[in-house]
C-alpha cells in the first residue's frame, strides 16, 4: 500500500492544534498513557501508532510480554487493576457508537483516577482516535527497524 498524500504539509496549523493537546494532558504516566494510546490503535487497526506507542511503552519500562498481552489484557494478571479500568474505559470511548461509554465503565474508574485524570484519560483516548483516522486514511506505514542482533 503507499501514503495517498502527505497530509501535514497541507494543513500544518490544523495538526500542530491536535498535537498540542497533548502538552495540556499531563495527569497521567506517560507508560500508562502510551498502553492506552498502544490499546486504542490497535482497536482502530492503526500499525502506525501501534508501532510508535510499543516503543514508547517499552522506553517507559514496560516489559515486552506486558506488551504482547495488551489485545488481551482481561487474561492476564500483568496489569493493575488501574490500569485495566483504564483499558475498558478506551476501549468503551474508542467504541463509542456501539458501548455508548457506560455509567458503570466511568464508575470504575473513581476509585484509580483524580476527575482531573479521568478528563485527560477521555482526552488520550479521544485525540488517539483522531490520529488513527488521520494515518490510516492515507495508508501511513510504520517504518521496518533492522533486526537486533
Amino acid at each position: 500500500m503507499s501514503t495517498h498524500i502527505d497530509y501535514y504539509p497541507l494543513n500544518r496549523p490544523a495538526f500542530d492544534a491536535l498535537g498540542s493537546v497533548g502538552k495540556h494532558v499531563t495527569s497521567i504516566e506517560p507508560k500508562l498513557r502510551a498502553l492506552v494510546e498502544l490499546r486504542v490503535s490497535q482497536i482502530n487497526g492503526c500499525g502506525y501508532c501501534v508501532d510508535i506507542h510499543s516503543t514508547q511503552a517499552r522506553s517507559h519500562g514496560e516489559t515486552q510480554q506486558c506488551l504482547d498481552c495488551v489485545p488481551v489484557w482481561w487474561e492476564t494478571d500483568f496489569f493493575s487493576p488501574a490500569e485495566c479500568a483504564a483499558f475498558r474505559w478506551a476501549e468503551a470511548v474508542t467504541n463509542i457508537s456501539h458501548s455508548h461509554a457506560p455509567d458503570e465503565l466511568f464508575e470504575a474508574l473513581k476509585p484509580h483516577y483524580s476527575e482531573q485524570q479521568m478528563v485527560d484519560l477521555t482526552l488520550i483516548v479521544s485525540v488517539m482516535n483522531a490520529w488513527n483516522r488521520i494515518a490510516i486514511a492515507p495508508h501511513k506505514h510504520p517504518a521496518k527497524q533492522p533486526a537486533s542482533s
